[in-house]
């Protein structure tokens, strides 16, 4: 890629990330904006903030499952996650900050409101801000919106401000009326426990248009990145009258499959209306945490670090455990350990953290793969003839959308989501004779941008079967071309978004940029087609194929292209998903 297209066609991608369309630069500052200086540097900002909008430890008081269900969710990831912030300052940077707060008011709304520089380090912001789409973000709007793209405006007060809920206010007026036997305080004055004083039913929470502001996204160019929203209004589940919620927050991830029933709250010991719809606030979908363990998933006790401290705690190296502990005290291990955490106390208190909270992305990963399977199907190996040796063995699979809501894949970052077949030939001997879908020394398959293949050391894969979405651009010479991000070459030399200068009426399609899906349409099916050599079936006998779906949050080039660390990349790596591995012999004569 040519280094002058790479920064200008990088600008544009911060709106598919954030879920929200451009707009006049003007209305790019958060409401009531404070200066970065001030709000890292006023020791009241903390207070401030979680008087303004209440952190979810607050809810987590009466609403414990549904914080647990949260804490380890996209949503609660949306402001932390490493990958979103490389990017969204690297595309800042080059765009000449005409990008703005595009980004962060979808994936960091309270931040937003709240006028903290989008540029402040995650560690100065107030722990209501790290909690990217938390709880008020959604329970404290009372207005109606439609497409419009990341626009929410979070009422503002503390804990006893009315909260808004699909269902309405019955079990909080229960509580209220009986305020002494739950010791409770919904006024200033008030002994007891501080809580909401009035629910409100706001019917919108519980509809698909709810979620559309930040799961659809136009741009400047005229081009949809992010379209999940015309997915489901095309889509079988929009007929039947299945809502988002009702896949994404039902009792198996991704399938409408009913709510689960309980107490709405659990005040001082005392549930409160127990057989109430509970809906599951994991929001269960194929991303997945490439951070620090200690910062994601939300720990109230991780709260004693500060995120600059953990970054710094080693967990891979097993700081913490009995056995690296007893090293150190042996005098087996030196390691001048970084001031917070200089004492074995510390580390130990950290393991058990780090240690939990890897057992919830586990937890998380188990639900994803749930979702991916379930939501799936991959059929065959369809031979076209009679295998022969010696003769080219033609065969296909056939690869099933099961999800009746929205495409596979979906969801943000436009081009960014991958799933891949890859599938092996394996001959009597037990060889590998043959594959497709094989990956470079990065992990990334050997497409157009895999880094190996531009290399030349690497063969290109030209029967890849990838659902992967890619951008097409016309630059300044040459027809379309296929890019990772959608902008078009600009001969300017200071980058910076702009309006098409044609209307996309007239050309049907916005000018000298597309976007080329490949993914499945709901209840739709795709066939991966394949062809072998004969000169690699020359041993007759028996052989097997091998196959199965690979799916992944981020290309390994493009995290490479926004500066991730290797860390990052390691992650994003170990929580990669095969999904649907199985093996079939058959007999080569």
């Amino acid at each position: 890629m040519r280094a002058g297209f790479s920064l200008v066609c990088l600008c544009l991608l911060a709106l598919t990330a954030a879920g929200l369309a451009v707009g006049a630069q003007e209305q790019d500052a958060p409401p009531e904006p404070r200066a970065a200086a001030d709000v890292a540097a006023d020791p009241h900002a903390a207070i401030l903030a979680e008087t303004l909008f209440p952190s979810a430890s607050e809810c987590a008081a009466c609403h414990p499952a549904q914080y647990e269900e949260w804490r380890f969710s996209s949503h609660a990831y949306a402001s932390i996650s490493p990958m979103f912030h490389k990017f969204e300052q690297r595309i800042n940077d080059l765009s000449q900050g005409t990008v703005g707060y595009f980004c962060m008011r979808c994936h960091a709304t309270v931040s937003t409101s709240l006028g903290e520089s989008r540029a402040m380090p995650l560690w100065e912001r107030s722990q209501v801000s790290r909690e990217g789409v938390t709880c008020v973000t959604c329970h404290r709007v009372d207005e109606y919106y439609g497409k419009v793209n990341g626009e929410r405006r979070i009422l503002r007060g503390d804990i006893r401000e009315p909260v808004y809920g699909s269902i309405g206010g019955a079990g909080v007026a229960e509580v209220i009326e009986n305020r002494e036997a739950y010791n409770v305080a919904a006024t200033e004055g008030e002994m007891g426990l501080d809580i909401h004083r009035q629910g409100i039913r706001f019917e919108q929470l519980g509809q698909s248009e709810f979620c559309l502001s930040c799961h659809q996204v136009a741009v400047h160019p005229g081009i949809k990145l992010e379209t999940v929203w015309d997915e489901y209004r095309a889509s079988p589940a929009l007929a039947e009258g299945i809502t988002c919620q009702d896949c994404h927050m039902s009792t198996r991830p991704g399938q409408p499959s009913g709510y689960a029933t309980g107490p709405a709250a659990i005040v001082n010991g005392r549930t409160v209306n127990d057989a109430r719809k509970r809906t599951n606030h994991a929001f269960v979908g194929p991303g997945y945490p490439i951070t620090h363990p200690g910062i994601f998933p939300h720990h109230p006790a991780a709260r004693r670090f500060s995120a600059r401290d953990w970054l710094a705690f080693d967990y891979r190296a097993g700081w913490g455990t009995p056995d690296f502990e007893d090293r150190v005290a042996e005098g087996a291990v030196e390691i001048d350990f970084p001031e917070p955490w200089a004492y074995e106390d510390d580390r130990v208190e950290a393991r058990l953290i780090v240690d939990e909270n890897l057992r919830k992305i586990e937890e998380k990963a188990a639900l994803r793969h749930d979702l991916m399977e379930s939501s799936s199907r991959i059929d065959g190996p369809y031979f076209r003839r009679q295998p022969r040796t010696g003769r080219d063995l033609a065969f296909h699979y056939r690869v099933t959308n099961l999800n009746k809501g929205h495409n596979m894949p979906s969801g943000s970052l436009g081009a960014q989501p991958e799933i891949w077949l890859n599938v092996a030939l394996i001959d009597p001997a037990g060889e590998t004779v043959w594959e497709s879908g094989y990956v470079d020394s990065h992990g990334d398959m050997a497409d157009l941008h895999s880094l190996d293949v531009q290399a030349g050391t690497l063969p290109h894969d030209g029967q890849l079967f990838n659902l992967q979405s890619k951008f097409l651009t016309t630059n300044l010479k040459g027809t379309d071309r296929e890019m990772y991000l959608p902008v078009p070459f600009d001969a300017d030399q200071i980058p910076f978004i702009r309006p098409a200068n044609v209307p996309t009426s007239i050309l049907n399609h916005p000018p000298f940029i597309r976007m080329e899906k490949r993914s499945i349409p709901p209840l739709g099916s795709k066939d991966a087609k394949y062809s072998v050599p004969g000169r690699l079936l020359e041993t007759p006998g028996l052989y097997r194929l091998a196959v199965r779906m690979r799916s992944r949050a981020e290309p390994l080039y493009f995290m490479k292209f926004v500066g991730a660390t290797k860390d990052m990349e390691r992650a994003m790596n170990e929580w990669m998903v095969d999904i649907h591995p199985y093996t079939v012999e058959f007999a080569v004569e």
